[in-house]
């Protein structure tokens, strides 16, 4: 404390000594002021760097791959029943028993139903009773008519000997002719009979209604009691199908259908068996449209029919089928992408772009072969080492000179 008393009692003489001088403070500001400024004078001043070079072009290529290639027709279709047979009452009457269910499996000539007919069967006792009685009465004629031909006989010997009456021969010859007349007419009459009897035993055995062929029941429209005439049948009683092999027939657009053969292999799906694929032979198209296609402007369908095996049993009739036809098919080509060749010249040649060895873009001339929408068969002028430019070429590339080929190889970026 008596320090600050005694620096505040100096004289003012000796303070003013101590304070700078103000030209000296400006000089030092100025002097700071030069020293600031002097970097960023340097930095201005330094040279700049040069300038990078040009972005190298990047450019987009795609090399043909090996693969399989195929042109196909698609359609809707339905799966339907291959081989397939309906039984009909033969007889008229009533339906006793039922002797199968739908689902059963059946061999040819197998019982399905049982008739009781709408004939009485005293009609066929009273036909057979009428047979014994005729056998009986030919028996009997015969033996007269062996009798009247021995009178006969033994009138024209006597005859002959000038020893009998004239009445009395020709009473004998038409005794004998009488006994053969009466004979046939019975045989006849058995004939006759024999037919009717034969259609009564013919009836007794369709009482029972058997399977025309092996398979599965898969219809029934018989139930026990019903009355059922064999004269005018409304419908089948019962459908029998080999379901170990289905047909589909697949609807076919009219610019389409006349790319079809019979042979072609033929491959459908299902939406029953996501994933799963099954395949045949085309069997046969349809010459008429499906109807109500093909009028007043509509575009004309055709059924196209193949088969496909179905030992397990896993399709169904009625089931919806995405259908493919192999109309073409090459194996191992060279493949591009579609959109890669545009359309053909007059010579059927089309125009790619090609990034040669040394960096250089050269116009190609190939032949396109099978397409479909995303790819096309090269049939030749390009090899599978060859890199197909992918869109334009960029500008400054479409012309270059030989000397120019070392500089624009240092600034292609090709990239696959």
């Amino acid at each position: 404390m008596a320090t600050d008393q005694q620096h505040s009692i100096l004289p003012a003489r000796l303070l003013r000594r101590a304070r700078p001088s103000r030209t000296l403070t400006s000089a030092l500001l100025s002097l700071a002021a030069v020293l600031a400024a002097a970097p960023a004078s340097a930095q201005a001043a330094t040279p700049s760097a040069p300038a990078s070079s040009a972005a190298p072009v990047k450019l987009h290529t795609v090399s043909p791959q090996r693969g399989d290639i195929e042109q196909t027709v698609d359609a809707a279709g339905k799966l339907q029943l291959h081989k397939w047979a309906d039984s009909y009452a033969q007889i008229g009457g009533q339906v006793k028993e039922v002797l199968v269910a739908i689902g059963d499996t059946v061999e040819a000539g197998q019982a399905l139903l049982d008739i009781t007919p709408a004939q009485q069967p005293a009609k066929a006792e009273s036909n057979r009773a009428q047979m014994a009685r005729l056998q009986a009465e030919l028996a009997d004629q015969r033996a007269q008519l062996e009798f009247a031909q021995l009178q006969f006989k033994r009138q024209t010997q006597l005859k002959a000997q000038n020893a009998t009456r004239e009445e009395a021969f020709e009473s004998a010859r038409m005794n004998a002719a009488s006994a053969g007349a009466r004979v046939d007419a019975i045989a006849a009459q058995i004939g006759e009979l024999e037919a009717t009897l034969k259609i009564d035993e013919d009836a007794r055995g369709k009482t029972l209604l058997k399977a025309p062929m092996s398979g599965t029941v898969v219809s029934l429209a018989v139930r026990p009691g019903q009355m059922v005439n064999a004269a005018q049948p409304a419908a089948p009683l019962l459908r029998i199908a080999d379901l170990s092999e289905m047909t589909v027939a697949a609807r076919v657009a009219e610019n389409d259908v006349t790319r079809l053969r019979p042979g072609m292999t033929a491959r459908f799906t299902t939406p029953a068996y996501p994933g799963k694929q099954w395949s045949g032979k085309l069997r046969q198209v349809m010459p008429i449209p499906v109807d109500g296609t093909g009028e007043q402007g509509k575009q004309a369908l055709y059924t196209v029919l193949f088969e496909v095996k179905n030992g397990d049993q896993a399709l169904m009739s009625g089931m919806s089928a995405q259908v493919q036809f192999v109309v073409a098919q090459a194996r191992d080509a060279l493949l591009l992408p579609a959109t890669l060749l545009g359309a053909a010249d007059e010579d059927g040649l089309c125009s790619v772009n090609v990034l040669d060895a040394d960096a250089g873009v050269s116009v190609r001339k190939v032949k396109p072969g099978l397409r479909t929408a995303r790819q096309v068969q090269v049939v030749s002028g390009l090899s599978a080492d060859d890199r197909v430019l992918v869109g334009p070429v960029p500008d400054g590339l479409g012309a270059r000179s030989a000397s120019a080929g070392g500089a624009r190889s240092q600034m292609l970026e090709a990239g696959q």
